[in-house]
């Protein structure tokens, strides 16, 4: 193991960082990686194998915890009620819960709504240059995400200035003014959120956070806390996952061509998890250690924080052939974008369904779009997604 040094802001690793993962996975599976001060997992036998570990979780441990600071406040009474922060038995019983509402058979009956959105949007496009991250990849997960929760789709706005500010949370460029407009947007959302799940207590519909509400577990329901915090993680995660995947997805389509085949029906869902393999939209995940353990040449102790790079291990040569290679024909093998384990993604499928609707029906209504600039990837690591992406229909 050794110690490595690259700025997650610096531009170049922000356009490129495949290759800083490649030198790393090159030198072995875990170095500690300067700039974050921890060690981080490059390869795909460590990042697959510290994912499922139980020995190792989202949790800090109670002993090492720290309270927030006062101007987070609000952001932190979010996050001590998220599922992505939280370990069994706290987390077994919020994700069951959610799971009896966020059902398989709920998910695929968004696909003709899914279907019906995505054909309205392609036919709104302006004429000439325009950028369809806000004209059709931003649109399309938040306003699943408002139909399934029985948000007013006018909010959807205000909810991706919401999730966007909080999200900053998670980048490496975070600083004061990031952290007080996330504390902002908390204490907002939180109050919006409130005044609907006060509002669906006393007059139920046919909506996610209905069924939430009347979801219980071994006789225990959802504290409105609860409720509130994985309303908003459910928008700010599937959102900013789906965005990030459906951008990268077409600036590899426009730049590299695509065969025909590769977005119809019987190869979509080996193109789109090509396209999560290839360039996913959360780069690194991380976990504390619960124990003292040794994994992969390494000494953890219990509290250290260690950073699974799962970009890296997507592109490991030990389980893909030419992995550098951009291939919608690649058979399917489990990647490891959108995690493993006990915490992995719960809207997962929704993604994946958004993604194989969505992008053959761009495709299909506007076969000549193009670039009309470069796209560069934004400064949001751990994040993966463009800043823009300028196009042309024809």
């Amino acid at each position: 193991m050794t110690d490595l040094t690259q700025s997650p802001t610096d531009p170049d690793f922000v356009q490129k960082p495949y290759p800083f993962y490649a030198a790393a996975r090159a030198r072995g599976d875990i170095h500690v990686w300067t700039n974050y001060g921890k060690p981080c997992a490059f390869s795909h036998a460590a990042v697959s194998a510290l994912l499922k570990d139980r020995r190792f979780g989202r949790e800090v441990p109670a002993e090492m915890a720290q309270p927030a600071p006062a101007h987070l406040l609000p952001f932190d009474a979010l996050e001590r009620t998220s599922m992505l922060s939280l370990e069994p038995p706290s987390h077994t019983r919020l994700r069951g819960l959610v799971l009896r509402a966020f059902t398989s058979r709920r998910i695929a009956a968004m696909a003709p709504e899914i279907t019906q959105m995505s054909q309205a949007l392609v036919e709104t496009f302006p004429a000439g240059e325009f950028d369809l991250i806000p004209a059709y990849c931003n649109r399309i997960p938040v306003l699943v995400i408002c139909r399934l929760l029985g948000v007013p789709e006018d909010m959807a706005d205000q909810l991706l200035a919401w999730s966007n500010a909080m999200v900053a949370m998670y980048q490496a460029r975070r600083d004061r003014a990031v952290e007080d407009a996330a504390a902002t947007a908390s204490t907002e959302f939180t109050a919006f959120m409130q005044g609907y799940v006060d509002e669906r207590r006393a007059r139920p519909a046919d909506d996610l956070i209905t069924q939430l509400i009347q979801a219980e577990e071994a006789g225990e329901k959802l504290s409105t806390a609860e409720l509130i915090g994985t309303c908003i993680l459910l928008l700010n995660a599937g959102h900013e996952a789906t965005v990030h995947t459906m951008g990268n997805a077409v600036k590899l389509f426009l730049e590299r061509g695509l065969p025909a085949q590769a977005l119809s029906p019987d190869h979509i869902e080996t193109t789109v998890e090509e396209v999560l393999r290839y360039d996913p939209p959360l780069h690194m995940f991380s976990r504390y250690a619960y124990e003292d353990v040794e994994a992969f040449g390494h000494s953890f102790k219990r509290g250290d924080e260690v950073g699974l790079l799962l970009a890296s291990a997507n592109r490991d040569p030990s389980v893909w052939e030419d992995p550098e290679t951009f291939d919608p024909t690649r058979p399917i093998k489990t990647n490891t974008s959108l995690g493993a384990g006990l915490h992995f993604c719960v809207g997962a499928p929704l993604a994946r369904l958004e993604l194989q609707i969505a992008l053959p029906i761009l495709f299909a209504r506007h076969p000549g779009l193009r670039l009309t600039e470069p796209p560069r990837y934004a400064n949001v690591y751990h994040f993966h997604g463009l800043e823009r992406l300028m196009v042309r229909t024809g």
